[in-house]
């Protein structure tokens, strides 16, 4: 599996990781919901938003034959008292590559860019009901830290956050 990052004339790992963004919404909030919260369009924009000059990567996971099979975006963000801390916005992995690592690989290149940034903390948001995700960073040391409802859904999200130890980040 290689890892690589994306920059803004990709234009055609943008077109896929903003479908597979909506695959995931699909599959986290179901049909209705999911396929009809954002379009395609914003999707895209989002994806390059991240790619604008701020601090955020787009890494995509290749398989042996150059496939893209995951992905995942994260960016530094600042809370409420402008500390920064690591945010995960978005991770999918193709159903054929699940259990093979790849979400691993993904969450394990994050962490490492937050750690080189001096970032004291790194967390990600997700539905209450996406326990895959949920036992992949609890495995990593996330712990729930924050329940709320979606706004658009009224799904209920959950915070999963990690501090990074002065250890971590150096």
């Amino acid at each position: 599996m290689q890892l690589r990052t994306i920059t803004l004339d990709d234009t055609a790992a943008i077109d896929l990781i903003a479908q597979r963004m909506r695959a995931t919404l699909v599959e986290v909030e179901g049909e209705e919901a999911g396929g009809g919260m954002y379009s395609m369009d914003w999707l895209r924009d989002r994806v390059r938003w991240h790619l604008d000059g701020r601090a955020a990567e787009v890494v995509i996971a290749e398989d042996a034959t150059g496939a893209i099979v995951g992905h995942t975006i994260y960016r530094i963000e600042a809370g409420p008292d402008d500390t920064p801390f690591g945010l995960v916005s978005t991770t999918y992995v193709v159903p054929q590559a699940r259990r093979l690592g790849v979400a691993q690989q993904l969450l394990a290149r994050a962490e490492s860019w937050f750690r080189g940034h001096g970032l004291p903390q790194c967390c990600t948001w997700t539905s209450s009901t996406n326990a895959p995700l949920i036992a992949l960073y609890a495995r990593n040391g996330f712990m729930q830290v924050e329940r709320a409802p979606n706004e658009l859904t009224q799904t209920l999200m959950v915070r999963l956050a990690k501090p990074l130890t002065l250890e971590d980040r150096a």
